[in-house]
This record gives C-alpha cells, sequence and structure tokens, in this order.
C-alpha cells in the first residue's frame, strides 16, 4: 500500500452498508483525510479504527493536500473520504486526486454507498442513460435558468437538493419541465424515515406543501428525461390537421393554429399548406 491513495466510499445512513473492504482498508492505511474529522471520526470509533485522522476539502488550505501528498511521497498509504457515500460525487476529493495523479501516484478506487446510483435503481425511472447536475443554484432566477437550459434534455435527470429550498425548487422545475413531467423525489435513503414519493412534479410539489415532513432530510431529485419521440411531430398528422382548418380558415391562419396544435414549424405548414391548396 505504500504511496497509494484510496478514494474510500462510507455509508450514506445504515452503518450497515460499509462494506468489509472499506473497513480493512481505513484500519490499514497511514492517514485518513476527511471532509470534516469530528463527523468522521464517530463512523472510526463505530467500526474500532484508530488510524489517525486529518482535514481535507478542495477550497481549504493548499496545506492540506500539501500533507497528504508529502505523506505519499514518504512511502505512506493514504484514505480519502467525505461525511457520506462516495468521494467526489458532490463532496470534496477532485483536486486532490487529481494532485495525486500528477504526482505519480496510484489511486484505487474502493467502491461503496452512492445516493445517486441508490436513488436511481430504486426510481423505476430510465436508467441506461442519466447525468448528474448536482446541486440547483440557490437564487431562483438562476434554478430557472439552469432547468430551461436542461427542458429537452432525453436522459434521465438527477438533482441534489437542500430540505430548505426542496419547496421552491419543485415549483421552478414545473415551470421549466412542465408540471407533468414524471419525477422522484427520494428522501433520507437507508435511514430510519426512507421516503420515496413518486409522481408529477405537480404530484409531487403538492405532497412536499403539505407535509412538512418531507421538507426535512437529505433529498434526491429525479426526473425523466424528455421524449424527444413524443416530440417530434408526426408529419401525417399535421397533414390532417392542416386539411382540415384549410376548409373553415384563411391559408396562413390555417398554418399558424396547426403549428400551435401540431408543434410544427409555422413556415413549413404554410408552405404544406400551399401544396395542399394546389
Amino acid at each position: 500500500m505504500a504511496g497509494e491513495l484510496y478514494v474510500v466510499a462510507t455509508p450514506i445512513g445504515n452503518l450497515g452498508d460499509m462494506v468489509p473492504r472499506a473497513v480493512d482498508v481505513l484500519h490499514a492505511v497511514d492517514l485518513i483525510a476527511a471532509e470534516d474529522t469530528r463527523h468522521s471520526g464517530r463512523l472510526l470509533k463505530h467500526l474500532g479504527i484508530e488510524t489517525p485522522l486529518v482535514a481535507y476539502h478542495d477550497h481549504g488550505d493548499d496545506r492540506q493536500a500539501a500533507r497528504i501528498i508529502n505523506a505519499l511521497e514518504a512511502g505512506q498509504a493514504v484514505a480519502l473520504i467525505s461525511d457520506a457515500g462516495t468521494p467526489l460525487i458532490s463532496d470534496p476529493g477532485y483536486k486532490l486526486v487529481r494532485a495525486v495523479r500528477l504526482g505519480g501516484f496510484k489511486v484505487i478506487p474502493v467502491p461503496g454507498p452512492c445516493a445517486i446510483i441508490a436513488a436511481l435503481c430504486a426510481s423505476g425511472l430510465p436508467s441506461d442513460r442519466f447525468t448528474f447536475e448536482g446541486f440547483s443554484p440557490h437564487k431562483s432566477s438562476a434554478r430557472i435558468k439552469k432547468f430551461e437550459s436542461l427542458a429537452k434534455e432525453p436522459r434521465t435527470l438527477i438533482f441534489y437538493e437542500s430540505p430548505h429550498r426542496i419547496v421552491d425548487t419543485l415549483a421552478d422545475m414545473a415551470g421549466a419541465f412542465g408540471a407533468e413531467r414524471e419525477a422522484v423525489m427520494a428522501r433520507e435513503l437507508t435511514k430510519t424515515y426512507e421516503t420515496f414519493l413518486t409522481g408529477t412534479l405537480m404530484d409531487i410539489h403538492q405532497q412536499v406543501v403539505a407535509d412538512s415532513n418531507q421538507q426535512k432530510g437529505e433529498i434526491v431529485l429525479i426526473l425523466r428525461g424528455l421524449d424527444v419521440a413524443a416530440e417530434v411531430p408526426d408529419n401525417g398528422e399535421q397533414e390532417r390537421v392542416l386539411s382540415l382548418l384549410l376548409d373553415e380558415l384563411p391559408l396562413k391562419q390555417a398554418a399558424s393554429l396547426a403549428a400551435k396544435i401540431t408543434g410544427g414549424q409555422k413556415n413549413a405548414l404554410y408552405q404544406l399548406a400551399l401544396s395542399l391548396k394546389v
């Protein structure tokens, strides 16, 4: 293990999810770098691990990373853990792992719990292609802008969210993605009050507003991606609608209304209307 950095996943709630290999590694390394030493100290005490513990955060003092690099250079093995789950997944570690790799040292992942994967596999939403967007912006205007940029994303969308913003975030999502977009809210995964709310964004928003308990704990939001096939208008349907409208309305007005009904392009429908009138 000399001169190696281990990226070790820890439980997101249920301590029984700590994998045996992770326990062995944390016992064997010379140093453990943790996001919050007080928080991680309780886990290590529970596991009977007495390995020295130091603080590390990507936004912390550069001396934190330097201490770890120096330990690796001295031939020591170091483990990186976060407060819960897999390090680097919306948690500190990216800058350290990059620095360690650039320094020529080996980085070894020790897989385990991860909230986004736990939520996705139990959500019932498509899991073959997905994108993780982390936490949404704090301000509503920035949130809406981000959500609007993702509104046509066909992959399943996964977000983390804070309990004190969940009501406003769900409202902003309903506005940007559409109130009828299918979604799942997973809360307090693997903990005593684990909850899954399933339905449209409007449904889930109403449930969260009505039940203050749903506004507590750690939250994962999963949205079905845009059904691209459903968004592509059927040319046959466009022609049928346009033909009916042309029987009652002037050509330009019929093309404009057909565009609104079918979601087609107004100019293309105008040209189609001209051909039908010939």
